[in-house]
């Protein structure tokens, strides 16, 4: 009996020693030689950010609209004196001030007293817009899947006047309406102050478009640069007023935007050592990561952001010169390459049915994508630009195989995927027609240019395309 419970204790330590050794191989960090550097990088390029004053312009009146955006105005209803010297008490119905632009920031108002006693507390709600209609429509009940604590809506309770109060919570918005929910029957209050306080990283302004640009590129140009200095804070937020993150696919758009316009190179510099020390054990990329209470990633694996990590920092190399970032970050690069030869097929297609099982494959929100074309689209993009930053780091005899793959991918793509009759791109077993499919097989070269140029003429008239879901697919 001894002899067999010594065999049996023998075979569990044996069984823990092997589990223990394969645990600690399985868990290998790939990037720890670096990873503590990557992080030290990116908290040595965190931007101080540029803080500004910023004052109410006046006060509006909301109206119903038919041809306005989203069917509401604001329309003006008085300077800012109609703010400062007007008595409000508990029979006001509120009103909505506006700052004359969008911002990211905080709030603070100061509030006196201008008649009676002040015998009970004073609440107020504030609640801050982007645009008129979203302080017209209600918020509640809420029909949303998202929390409905993105709404900027905030209620503020003051004891005691005069009181400077500033709402903690950081905003993104134009409006301000206030409405008064309770104070003393015979108390008068009124406003002394109300201010904003704006932040950004940008510190520079990029020189002015040529003046024969036409009237409609200039506004493009004009909302497009005042959507990205706010997006620019500590990192490229995806946006500033929900997530509020650094997301993979948000940062290579709003990088590149940025090496045409306010150049704070090293923002994009600090997002991508940031990603990379955040990245996963295996070396893959987290999708996107918070900055707060310390940088630590969302577990999120998305296929077509991992692809173009490696495309921002081929940008970002060849745009500055900063070939040592890019030496730092070239394995992590590399890594992400692993992904494409996983599902590539010898036929030289993805296998995107596969890839859609073990991945988040997004592109787009809009539901019913096929993801087929796109897929093979961005993944050829990816060696591509994958092997143009290896030349302007000397690495490509590291990735010598990456033409012939993408050759591979790109004939094939326009064997299976091209239809010469109506001289669009398919995508999956349906056949859809999509915008992101002809996009994705333009971007990669797959059409020649006048094949580019005939499905971009042809795609308004199929009625039955798959047009992009939300902004970020817009862009391609």
């Amino acid at each position: 009996m001894t002899s067999i419970l010594a065999r049996i204790y023998t075979s569990l330590l044996l069984f823990s020693i092997i589990t223990f050794t394969n645990t600690q191989i399985t868990a290998q960090d790939l990037y720890l030689p670096f990873r503590q550097a990557w992080l030290k990088k990116a908290e040595e390029y965190k931007p101080t950010l540029t803080e500004t004053i910023k004052h109410p312009v006046g006060v509006v009146k909301l109206e119903k609209d038919a041809a306005a955006f989203q069917g509401w105005n604001a329309v003006n209803a008085g300077g800012i004196e109609q703010l400062y010297n007007k008595p409000f008490n508990q029979r006001s119905s509120g009103l909505v001030v506006d700052f004359g632009e969008h911002m990211t920031g905080y709030c603070t108002f100061t509030l006196k007293t201008l008649r009676g006693d002040m015998d009970a507390p004073l609440r107020l709600k504030l609640t801050f817009g982007e645009v008129p209609a979203e302080l017209a429509t209600p918020f509640d009940p809420y029909p949303g899947g998202l929390s409905r604590a993105w709404l900027q809506d905030e209620t503020v309770t003051v004891s005691v006047l005069p009181a400077a109060v500033t709402i903690p919570r950081r905003v993104a918005f134009r409006y301000v309406k206030v409405e008064w929910l309770g104070s003393s029957s015979g108390f008068e209050f009124g406003f002394s102050d109300i201010q904003f306080k704006s932040s950004t990283s940008v510190t520079v302004t990029p020189p002015e478009l040529a003046a024969t640009t036409s009237p409609i590129i200039k506004a493009i140009d004009r909302v497009g640069l005042a959507t990205l200095k706010e997006c620019m804070q500590t990192v490229y937020e995806d946006g500033p007023k929900r997530d509020r993150r650094l997301w993979i696919g948000d940062t290579y758009l709003e990088s590149l935007a940025n090496l045409y316009s306010f150049k704070n190179d090293a923002l994009t510099k600090r997002c991508l050592y940031l990603l990379a020390g955040l990245s996963n054990k295996d070396g893959i990329l987290n999708a996107n990561v918070f900055e707060l209470p310390e940088p630590h990633p969302q577990k999120s694996r998305l296929l077509d952001y991992c692809f173009l990590y490696n495309v921002a920092l081929k940008e970002y190399v060849a745009a500055t010169g900063d070939k040592q970032t890019g030496l730092d970050l070239w394995p992590v690069a590399k890594k992400q390459l692993d992904i494409a030869k996983m599902y590539a097929g010898k036929d030289g297609m993805m296998d995107y049915v596969k890839a859609g099982k073990e991945w988040w494959v997004f592109f787009d929100w809009q539901d019913g994508l096929d993801k087929q074309a796109p897929l093979q689209g961005i993944t050829i993009y990816t060696l591509n630009q994958t092997y143009a930053l290896a030349e302007l780091l000397g690495k490509e005899n590291e990735v010598a195989e990456l033409p012939a793959m993408a050759k591979k991918l790109k004939e094939a793509a326009h064997k299976n995927l091209y239809d010469k009759t109506t001289g669009l791109f398919i995508s999956g077993p349906n056949k859809q027609v999509s915008y992101g499919g002809q996009a994705w097989m333009i971007l990669s070269s797959v059409a020649s240019k006048a094949e580019s140029q005939r499905a971009l003429r042809a795609l308004p008239g199929v009625s039955d395309a798959v047009h992009p879901g939300a902004p970020y697919m817009y862009h391609y």
